[in-house]
């Protein structure tokens, strides 16, 4: 029965829009605020000093308050596509989780590997064959950005671009001492002022995953992941 429960979802994960993927992405567009706990803020990835293991971590809600929970009307997906060398065909398989009302959490892993309950406690929750376990809660937000120093750099290329050449790739020439100023407002915060890190004291809803490679490298050693989150 959970093994079709499964494929259901999955069949409807696949029909429907993601409404959010692909980046660090924590100050966003109008659609994407209104559904913050749909809204990827970071998706983390890498494997154990022994190498098998996968850990993975999903950070939605940018700005998490003290009430801030997970929607059970989102679904939450990791995309691991495995191959057998860089650019060749890749086999994918889904980590998808949902949570109920009150916040009980569903994880499942390839076709076989299930957990569910309440995942918040720092142990997480595991699978029966102990290959798979799960930890949903909110955490501090992992990310560092000086977003003024981002903010006013981008708007002095703005300035600039009209005076730039530009390559087939789009991007511009410039000498080393415009380059440098770049780099060094980048590390910056207003007008040369000291960094500081905009998300400091922000907190996150994250979904951590620790899942054998096992389960994951179907197609090959070499691993890409995604993630994506879809309304139900």
């Amino acid at each position: 029965m959970l093994k079709k429960s499964r494929l259901l979802l999955l069949a409807l994960a696949a029909m429907l829009v993601p409404t959010s993927t692909q980046a660090a992405d924590h100050i966003d567009a109008p659609a994407a605020v209104a559904e913050p706990a749909a809204d990827i803020t970071d998706l983390f990835a890498w494997t154990s000093a022994d190498a098998t293991k996968l850990n993975l971590v999903l950070d939605v809600s940018p700005f998490a308050g003290p009430t801030a929970a997970f929607s059970d009307a989102v679904q939450y997906v990791f995309h691991i596509n495995s191959s057998a060398a860089y650019g060749e065909a890749a086999t994918e398989t889904l980590i998808l989780c949902q949570f109920d009302a009150a916040g009980a959490i569903e994880c499942w892993a390839g076709d076989d590997e299930y957990v569910t309950g309440d995942a918040s406690a720092e142990a997480g929750l595991a699978s029966e064959s102990a290959k798979f376990k799960v930890f949903a809660g909110q955490r501090n937000d992992p990310f560092f950005m000086e977003f003024t120093g981002f903010t006013e750099t981008v708007a002095a290329v703005v300035e600039a671009a009209p005076s730039l050449t530009f390559d087939g790739n789009g991007c511009p020439a410039l000498d080393a001492q415009t380059s440098g100023v770049l780099v060094g407002q980048l590390q910056s915060g207003a007008k040369g002022a000291a960094a500081t890190d905009t998300f400091a004291g922000a907190n996150v809803l994250s979904i951590v995953v620790e899942v054998d490679k096992t389960l994951v490298n179907s197609g090959g050693p070499i691993l890409g992941v995604w993630s994506s989150t879809h309304t139900r």
